[in-house]
């Protein structure tokens, strides 16, 4: 019986479907662990063999983790919202809802190929009123909630207005955006709309104007990473900075929290500096510098309150309220051209472009609070509105960014101050007219002569007591913009009244996606809800226009997994009390900031509430890399229609051209597949190789359909079968590196499946499996396996698992193995990895239940000792021969067999034996003289 994969896969694919074979309840006899993949956005394109290796890496997990005794749960869903289903939309005028649906069933149909073990009764759809219910739910909870940062948790605000009424802002003090003052009296005497507003300033979430990426030509904010070089990544259209009113999280209040709960969790040390950097803590002052002839006062933040004594100029962000307020009037129109310009340049890009320094003086000068000297005051878009307080403090000494933009416009960077035992940054970038350090210090006063710790508290406890400024800490972490002048999101609960926000009624959700006749702003430049007829409550009042971004819906998905048919709650209380958390979640180190940082944030929330039990929702988390392309070339000679194989080419004068690898098998090309490849290559002439072959040539790059280097994973499984390129993707290497798709080893793979089914089928005498007992040799080879195996899982080295497994049929089958007590254990190791074929095996045994379910072996020690161990025997240092002992022989036994070895007597004849030095275990050295 030969190893038909194609028939096999669709055998127990049907199966487990139809028997609800991966199905999960609470069950509290059982250990629960959960393992997560991050959500995928469901593409046009499909999946493409890249995409598949953290799901079958988890998926390798989970089914370990069962087969361990865990209840687990394994879920799925699809992250639907986004930017490309409404583009799309807009091209053709047929709904999101529809080409999101159409590709959800594409990425059904090529995750069940793969013969995943997920539960598909959890599927979720971010699209979906049912799901995005508890989105809008969840934002109403935010709306009516503040930050209390002497609770140090999230708090209703009726506590907050209640505290209003009766002290005002008196004892508070909470995470705002501006810091308010008034009494009770003024509170209990303002109108609605004022209090409302006022409130704005407490809530987490909350609207006001602030700074954003926006894209005239998509009608759309839109989020860092959906711009690069001032364009937007879909379409390539122009992105522009500008203040706009949008919704917000206060993201911000939780910042130490989010640090502090780093310590908690099982992150790399890599993830978590990414976070640590992200979050930007920072301890330091705020002090203020007056500019001279005004009433304007620049506030500023800096870690290293002792380098103020060497301020050489001041520096304002392009978007700084205060630009307008000191730019002098002959200055007036060179500024206004500069903030025209950098509204073109995204915050990313301004942060990275050291070298691109520019800038433009303002006409003003402040005066330097410590020293009295007045320095000028420039505007710069390396200086952000949203980080500190949109104003710094240049000191080029200590800086690089300032030293760069102090060289770029030829201003002072003399003025240094160097504490004892520290040296100022940049020095290797000063010219000659610099003559010596020493000589360019400052009269720095109290601090001279003290090392950089003390100085910082001595300057710090001067500016405090001097009332100059206060000593704080500052978070680089800011508020996240959450509106989207888009149709394809969820819908805001939001109604408006006076022109003030409130939230609808939770018994009114979901609050749906009204039709719209287009999918674009109006001719008015509202956002696309704005076409939509009647969006307003019943008793009249206009809906919000905006809708919510993508990370919206996928902040808490992981929740909702644990409850998802449950429409009274987010998540029930047995289920979230079962659950917990995440045990291990996978996924792509690009989210390293923004989904990780909003789904901790989200969470924290909801645990600050007590709507879940976990403060932080992710235990342990791996980052998969990426499966890079393997690109293939034919060489076309230059003005003809003619290619050379690779190994002729230096003979010839050629363009390379990338060619599909689809057409291409082991760098040999399908000449007859090119020609009907292209129209334009029809008609084309080949020069070959000995042998008649056309070789291609080959380089790694990202996989990209512009590049013909995308693989689709369809392909793979109709010509080897999934099990074959689960294992193989597991093959590539360690699974945190990146690595490149090599289809040229994938027969290897395969080869090993059928050599492994063949030890438990015959091709003509059917099964081979008997019931005699193992020797023991087999039963070493067996448990060196299931302890190599298990131990690489739970490391998830799977790619060490994969040649675990090679070794171990290959010498089973050198052994002749045939024996059930070898072959089922064997079977269960397989099946995490190759799940179809080693069901199919299970059940050719004998078996009635799914092998999901049979014990993972044990490995047991006596099995995994040598009885003997090889010694190489060397004389002065140099091996002469080989010497095996029992395992447990002792130091002098070894010692006289090996001097009585007869490959002894030529090394000691006529010598002296001086000194026999014996590594138990490992060699033998004898000292002759």
């Amino acid at each position: 019986m030969e190893y038909n994969f194609k028939e096999i896969e669709k055998k127990w694919q049907k199966h487990w479907k139809d028997q609800k074979t991966y199905q999960v309840d609470v069950d509290k006899e059982k250990p629960k662990y959960y393992v997560l993949d991050m959500f995928p956005y469901p593409s046009g394109a499909g999946l493409h063999v890249g995409h598949p290796l953290g799901y079958i890496a988890s998926d390798i997990f989970s089914r370990f983790k069962r087969l361990n005794g865990f209840n687990v749960l394994h879920p799925m869903g699809y992250d639907a919202y986004g930017l490309p289903a409404e583009q799309y939309a807009i091209q053709t005028g047929q709904h999101p809802a529809i080409t999101t649906e159409k590709n959800i069933k594409r990425y059904r149909e090529q995750l069940d190929k793969i013969g995943f073990s997920y539960d598909w009764n959890r599927e979720v759809k971010t699209c979906d009123p049912e799901y995005y219910k508890w989105t809008q739910w969840a934002f109403i909870q935010m709306f009516h909630h503040y930050y209390d940062n002497k609770a140090e948790k999230a708090l209703p605000v009726n506590d907050l207005i209640d505290h209003f009424k009766a002290k005002g802002t008196k004892d508070i003090d909470a995470a705002c955006s501006d810091e308010l003052s008034f009494t009770a009296d003024e509170w209990n005497g303002k109108t609605e709309k004022e209090q409302q507003e006022i409130l704005l300033n407490y809530r987490i979430a909350y609207l006001a104007d602030t700074m954003v990426n926006w894209c005239p030509e998509l009608g759309t904010v839109l989020a860092n990473d959906e711009v690069k070089e001032g364009v937007s990544l879909r379409g390539g259209h122009p992105v522009e900075q500008k203040v706009m009113r949008q919704w917000s999280l206060r993201v911000s209040a939780y910042a130490e929290r989010l640090l502090i709960g780093l310590d908690n969790i099982d992150w790399s040390d890599s993830l978590k500096e990414i976070q640590k950097n992200w979050i930007g803590r920072s301890e330091g002052a705020e002090m203020i510098f007056p500019v001279k002839n005004s009433d304007v006062e620049m506030k500023i933040f800096t870690t290293r309150a002792d380098t103020v004594f060497g301020v050489t100029f001041m520096v304002l962000a392009p978007e700084s309220e205060l630009v307008n307020q000191v730019v002098h009037s002959d200055h007036k129109k060179e500024v206004e051209q500069y903030i025209a310009d950098a509204k073109k340049r995204t915050e990313r890009e301004r942060m990275s472009e050291v070298k691109k320094m520019t800038g433009v003086f303002t006409g003003a000068y402040a005066v330097n609070p410590l020293t009295n000297e007045e320095v000028p005051v420039w505007v710069s878009d390396y200086v952000l509105a949203g980080y500190g307080t949109g104003a710094i403090m240049a000191v080029p000494a200590h800086d690089s960014r300032d030293f760069a933009f102090a060289r770029t416009f030829d201003l002072p960077v003399t003025q240094v101050v160097v504490p004892h035992g520290e040296e100022p940054a940049d020095t290797d970038q000063w010219d000659d007219s610099i003559d010596s350090k020493e000589g360019y210090m400052v009269n720095s006063g109290f601090i001279n002569g003290l090392d950089v710790p003390e100085a910082i508290h001595k300057t710090k406890e001067y500016i405090r007591k001097k009332g100059i400024g206060e000593v704080n800490v500052n978070y680089r972490l800011r508020d996240a913009i959450f509106s989207r002048q888009r149709y394809w999101g969820e819908p805001f609960p939001v109604y408006y009244k006076d022109d003030m926000p409130y939230t609808l009624d939770v018994s009114n959700l979901p609050l749906e996606l009204p039709e719209v006749d287009k999918y674009l702003p109006t001719e008015q430049g509202e956002p696309p809800l704005g076409r939509a007829k009647n969006w307003k409550t019943e008793e009249g009042y206009p809906l919000e226009l905006n809708t919510m971004p993508g990370f919206a819906g996928s902040s808490a998905y992981y929740l909702r997994y644990m409850d998802p048919h449950n429409n009274k709650q987010l998540v029930s209380q047995e289920a979230n009390e079962y659950w917990k958390d995440v045990d291990l979640y996978i996924g792509g180190t690009e989210h390293a900031t923004g989904h990780l940082i909003y789904s901790r944030f989200w969470n924290k929330f909801l645990y600050d509430i007590g709507e879940v039990c976990q403060s932080e929702p992710f235990r342990k988390l791996v980052n998969q890399g990426m499966i890079q392309g393997r690109s293939n070339f034919v060489y076309r000679l230059k003005g003809t229609n003619k290619f050379v194989s690779y190994n002729l080419k230096k003979d010839y004068d050629t363009t390379p051209i990338h060619v599909d690898v689809n057409i291409v098998q082991n760098d040999i090309l399908d000449i007859e597949a090119f020609k009907n490849w292209n129209p334009e290559y029809k008609d084309a002439e080949f020069i070959l190789e000995d042998g008649g072959k056309y070789v291609c040539g080959w380089a790694v790059e990202k996989m990209s359909k512009s590049m013909f280097n995308v693989v689709n994973p369809d392909d793979i499984i109709e010509q080897y079968g999934a099990d074959t390129l689960r294992l193989y993707e597991m093959f590539l290497g360690p699974l945190e590196q990146s690595k490149p798709w090599d289809t040229n080893g994938i027969d290897g793979v395969h080869k090993f499946l059928r050599k492994a089914w063949r030890l438990f089928i015959d091709r003509d005498n059917g099964i081979l499996v008997t019931d005699k007992e193992p020797s023991k040799d087999e039963l070493k080879v067996l448990h060196r396996a299931i302890a190599k195996i298990s131990d690489d899982i739970e490391r998830f080295s799977f790619n060490t698992c994969v040649s675990a497994f090679m070794i171990c049929v290959n010498e089973l089958n050198d052994l002749k193995c045939h024996k059930r007590s070898i072959l089922e254990p064997l079977a269960i190791l397989l099946s995490p990895f190759a799940p179809h074929m080693a069901e199919e095996l299970w059940h050719m045994l004998g078996h009635k239940t799914s092998i999901v379910d049979a014990p993972w072996p044990k490995a047991e020690d006596k099995y995994l000792k040598d009885d003997s161990v090889v010694y190489p025997v060397s004389f002065n240092g140099k091996m002469r021969f080989k010497l095996e002992m029992p395992a447990d022989a002792g130091k002098e036994e070894i010692e006289k067999a090996a001097l009585a070895h007869e490959g002894a007597a030529k090394w000691t004849e006529g010598k002296t034996v001086r000194k026999v030095i014996v590594v138990p275990g490992k060699i033998v050295n004898i000292v002759v003289g």
